[in-house]
């Protein structure tokens, strides 16, 4: 249940990308790919780290704060395919 509450919450912030120019590397499918992978792979290391074992939260354990913790992730995802288009080249159009 907290990866999908982390899925979700990685593709809200990817809508966001609207106001950027599409310099991601894949475009805006490469930004998503960069939210989604990020929320997943952070929160996953986040909550793994609170609870001292890798595992991902069930339905019980998902609260608020267990999703959030998605958001750093799905910043960095975003980020590192936009550096990576920009230094690949990636020109707005």
């Amino acid at each position: 249940m907290g990866v999908l509450g982390w899925v979700i919450m990685g593709l809200a912030l990817w809508h966001f990308t609207i106001w950027l120019p599409d310099r991601f590397w894949g475009g805006i499918v490469g930004a998503l790919l960069g939210a989604l992978l990020g929320s997943v792979v952070i929160g996953t290391l986040i909550y793994s780290v609170k609870v001292g074992a890798l595992d991902t939260p069930g339905k019980k354990a998902t609260d608020i704060a267990v999703v959030l913790y998605s958001v750093p992730g799905a910043l960095i995802g975003m980020a590192a395919f936009y550096l990576e288009g920009i230094r690949r080249g990636v020109v707005a159009e």
